[in-house]
């Protein structure tokens, strides 16, 4: 199929994104790396009346360091993230999750902010912004907000973006001496995940201060299995009874049935990857 016709504007500077971004209102999209958006677009799943190629905004792309935290252009391009290493010494647990974004045709196109921005349930990012408690950051022609990334990602392709908003940066902060641990289960590899985890631990001692742990695949979103973390909060490394226990507490979770998996297989592959990504994390 081939696209509804729509109007197209590649501005070269920030401020005339946002004012055009606004002059369209619900009409208009920005564009990041477009690997989702082209696709839906040729589906006619969408249809904006006139795109806002962010290609050229040279100033939303790049990484720099913030202090706690590093700071993401939203236009950065999975490719560049995976060769940076800042990200590799800094924030693991983005590049242990990077290899497993899609494809390398995809990942030289597709970007940080525009994943972020379609919210897919699936995909890898959102669930590792929330283990690490990124921040989203947002601009308007009105002002710059920032959002926890907890409180960005409200339900299926939904976001807390607003209208003429677009999301310029991400905050993501450093690992210092957190310990961290992905896995994500597909039919193939590069599939959008039937169910993934990413795990972000804090140690005090031998045993666990923190545990953090955001699911992706299983539901309208990603989302933390909070009642997991609570189960694994001041045990032991290799307590696999506290293991057990939140693997169990997955029941007090909603989990989403679909054409490729029920909620009931979504459950038992969520507990599956909570137990992978736990023993990379503590090993």
């Amino acid at each position: 199929m081939k696209a509804a016709e729509f109007g197209y504007l590649r501005p070269g500077r920030i401020e005339d994104a946002l004012q055009a971004l606004a002059a369209g209102e619900g009409g208009a999209m920005p564009l990041a790396g477009g690997q989702s958006l082209m696709p839906m677009m040729n589906f006619r799943v969408a249809m904006p009346e006139r795109l806002i190629d962010l290609g050229a905004l040279a100033e939303l792309r790049g990484i720099c360091d913030g202090g706690g935290h590093l700071v993401i252009g939203a236009m950065t391009r999975w490719s560049d993230l995976m060769a940076s290493e800042e990200i590799a010494k800094e924030v693991p647990l983005l590049a242990r999750a990077l290899p497993e974004i899609a494809h390398p045709a995809i990942r030289n196109r597709g970007t940080i902010g525009g994943s972020v921005a379609l919210a897919d349930p699936a995909a890898e990012v959102p669930a590792v912004l929330l283990a690490l408690e990124g921040v989203v950051v947002l601009r308007s022609l009105t002002g710059e907000r920032r959002v926890a990334a907890g409180d960005f990602f409200l339900g299926h392709y939904e976001t807390a973006r607003g209208p003429g908003e677009l999301i310029v940066a991400l905050e993501v902060p450093k690992a210092g001496e957190m310990r961290f641990g992905f896995h994500e289960i597909g039919r193939r590899h590069g599939d959008f995940a039937l169910a993934g985890a990413a795990v972000a631990v804090t140690m005090e001692g031998a045993r666990v201060a923190e545990a953090r742990i955001a699911l992706f695949g299983v539901a309208d979103r990603a989302i933390r299995a909070t009642g997991a973390e609570v189960a694994l909060r001041g045990a032991a490394l290799g307590d696999g009874t506290a293991l057990d226990r939140a693997v169990a507490a997955l029941a007090e979770i909603d989990f989403a049935g679909d054409i490729h998996a029920s909620a009931p297989m979504r459950r038992h592959l969520a507990g599956v990857a909570i137990r992978r990504a736990w023993a990379e994390a503590v090993a």
